[in-house]
């Protein structure tokens, strides 16, 4: 059986890597959608910032939601505990802890991004330049996932590595959502309205879902359909249905491999079941921001049981 440690240092590793992209795609977010306002956009700046769950430590820092504090915040900060140049800095650590169980490839692969997005962070950006250096950390994190899949064995090392991928990625897609639908429409007067519809395709280009969409809906627009893709479609490789299938395939593979099963089983699968066993209406009919609520509090708790399960130090 692996030791906790190593177990706990491959989990929180990919953790932040995905957080680390996560952090530029909820950024990403924010400044598509600013740019469908002409005035008071420091309403979306100030949803970014809620939406990644740092608000408290933002307004200690900060007294305004611009693109140049916010970004700067999410990006750069070395204070904050989840801006990038932290999680790509704390994934190397962790990285690092764990070089024995890694690939050569797969550390070489954390190393380098860790140096080419310091050098990419060291100084303020501005937002003329904020797409490409969003960019560049989509590709650097995507470049270490690659090494790790393209090069490490399947066995209990690769599982405890996706069941923290696809536990941050679930939570991120239900913030991103959350943000467009509960803090970002600004009246109903707007829904259906061109406004509208450019904001929901700012969150499908925020998580890369643009294209496959239109190649699943063919259609315009359509919040209920956008949700349904982001929520149920288990086909969406950062869906909320898609990641729990992952979460559950890989915790089942440690239950056999360690003749044991745990309370962290039955809480990923009463999760996905739930998923797989609801429709979109029914979602919206509870209200798009309570599922969201709920989903990203089952989803905390489950870190949790698998950190005390599998003796995390």
């Amino acid at each position: 059986m692996l030791l906790g440690r190593t177990a706990n240092g491959l989990y929180w590793m990919h953790r932040y890597i995905e957080r680390a992209e996560n952090m530029a795609r909820i950024v990403d977010a924010g400044l598509r959608m600013a740019l469908t306002r002409t005035s008071n956009a420091s309403e979306e700046w100030s949803s970014v910032v809620s939406s990644a769950g740092v608000r408290q430590g933002f307004c200690e820092r900060h007294k305004q939601f611009t693109a140049a504090t916010v970004s700067d915040f999410l990006l750069r900060d070395p204070d904050n505990p989840s801006s990038v140049i932290s999680c790509i800095e704390t994934a190397r650590v962790n990285a690092r802890m764990v070089r024995t169980a890694l690939t050569r490839d797969a550390w070489e692969a954390v190393n380098e991004g860790w140096m080419a997005l310091k050098e990419v962070l060291a100084h303020p950006i501005p937002e003329s330049d904020l797409p490409p250096v969003l960019d560049r950390i989509k590709r650097e994190t995507s470049l270490i996932r690659g090494a790790f899949h393209g090069t490490m064995l399947r066995n209990e090392i690769y599982n405890f590595a996706r069941i923290g991928t696809c536990i941050e990625r679930a939570d991120n897609t239900a913030r991103i959502l959350d943000v467009k639908y509960y803090v970002l429409l600004p009246a109903i007067s707007y829904v259906g309205t061109t406004i509208d519809n450019y904001q929901w395709e700012s969150i499908l280009r925020s998580v890369s879902a643009h294209r496959s969409y239109r190649w699943v809906y063919d259609a315009q627009y359509k919040p209920a359909q956008i949700a349904d893709y982001l929520i149920l479609d288990g086909r969406m490789p950062r869906s909320l249905n898609f990641s729990y299938r992952n979460i559950v395939e890989n915790l089942n593979y440690l239950a056999e491999d360690y003749g044991q099963r745990h309370v962290c089983h039955n809480s990923a699968e009463r999760t996905l079941s739930s998923l797989k066993g609801t429709k979109v209406d029914a979602i919206f009919d509870v209200g798009l921001h309570e599922f969201l609520s709920d989903f990203i509090d089952h989803n905390n708790r489950l870190g949790a049981e698998i950190a005390e399960i599998y003796n995390f130090d």
